[in-house]
């Protein structure tokens, strides 16, 4: 897990961001008139909206337990929903959720899970949780539904970059799951580059941390590269899982009667505010993604934009946060525990 220093300079740059974005999106704000918009809200898409958000976290839950079983690996289903929480939480509060699977691999070691495993299959959670953004950004851009991009007009730019970043990073992490060989020749030659113009040290040490990585989950990544079936499952219930996110948003705008404008066109702009943010350095987007929410919605909510963003981010990111925070101590206190009462017997 990570050292104390760390940990602490995290937990001080997301109280940090967290200022400044409430500073930024209440400063001048009238703040009665706000609670009295919320006050007035149907709180039954409220209820909706968490089972969605519960369901999103559980969704990954299934993942893992389906492509664990799928290589023969002893895996509970209670503890898989244990590292989805655990993933989630680090996920919200570390930049670029950098924090999220060095903590899923951390509690999935306690369960004496192989580490090379765990990380291969976290992979293509990731590859898979990321390529439905990919898939979606592609999608606008290439097809262009005027209403859509009439909308997205304000923050074009913001799209493009997330986009190209997903890309990059998906084509990346592809390229280590699916050809661990060049992988491993493309980041030796970068590795030995950066040590000829001095910008990096222990060169040796490196390359022999890089062949033992690649040895250790090469097997496992040609199984799933013979098993596409496996991937192609995968990347549909990740479709179904980002959906239901987004679709909180959609729940959160009917909820203050708001019929502007349709499921798909909330969802799909929802998607792209994803898209944006998804890769830049700061914990679970935040700042940036109610920037974006307040421009992209404004033809959409008029008045009602600043307490729907409230809203929506409340429920899809704080909520998350909370009820992960909460499962992630559960994890703490119970995975490993057992083993650790048979050793002491």
């Amino acid at each position: 897990m990570m050292n104390k220093k760390k940990t602490l300079l995290n937990a001080l740059f997301l109280i940090l961001v967290f200022a400044l974005t409430i500073y930024s999106i209440f400063h001048g704000q009238d703040m009665d008139e706000l609670l009295m918009y919320i006050k007035q809200a149907d709180l039954r898409y409220w209820a909706v909206s968490i089972v969605c958000v519960i369901f999103f976290i559980g969704s990954e839950s299934v993942i893992i337990y389906y492509m664990m079983r799928s290589i023969q690996q002893k895996i509970r289903l209670g503890h898989c929903f244990l590292y989805s929480f655990v993933g989630f939480f680090w996920s919200c509060i570390t930049p670029s959720a950098t924090g999220g699977q060095p903590a899923q691999i951390y509690y999935m070691r306690k369960d004496k899970l192989s580490i090379p495993i765990s990380t291969l299959v976290l992979m293509i959670v990731t590859i898979t949780y990321k390529l439905v953004l990919v898939v979606i950004g592609l999608g606008v851009i290439l097809f262009r539904p005027p209403v859509i991009m009439e909308y997205l007009k304000p923050v074009m730019g913001w799209c493009y970059l997330g986009i190209a970043l997903n890309v990059f990073c998906v084509a990346f992490m592809m390229l280590l799951v699916f050809h661990p060989t060049m992988a491993k020749n493309m980041l030796k030659s970068l590795i030995r580059f950066l040590g000829r113009i001095h910008l990096m040290r222990r060169v040796d040490h490196y390359l022999d941390k890089v062949e033992q990585s690649m040895v250790q989950y090469q097997d496992v990544a040609v199984y799933f590269r013979t098993h596409k079936l496996v991937v192609a499952n995968v990347f549909g219930i990740t479709v179904v899982q980002r959906l239901l996110l987004f679709f909180v948003t959609y729940l959160t705008c009917r909820s203050f009667g708001i019929y502007t404008a349709d499921m798909v066109t909330i969802v799909i702009l929802q998607g792209m505010i994803s898209v944006a943010v998804d890769m830049l350095p700061l914990p679970g987007g935040m700042g940036i993604s109610e920037q974006l929410f307040l421009a992209i919605f404004l033809p959409i909510c008029g008045t009602l934009t600043l307490p729907a963003m409230v809203v929506s981010r409340g429920l899809s990111y704080y909520t998350e946060l909370i009820i992960s925070a909460v499962m992630t101590v559960v994890a703490h206190l119970t995975i490993g525990r057992q083993k650790k009462e048979e050793k002491l017997q």
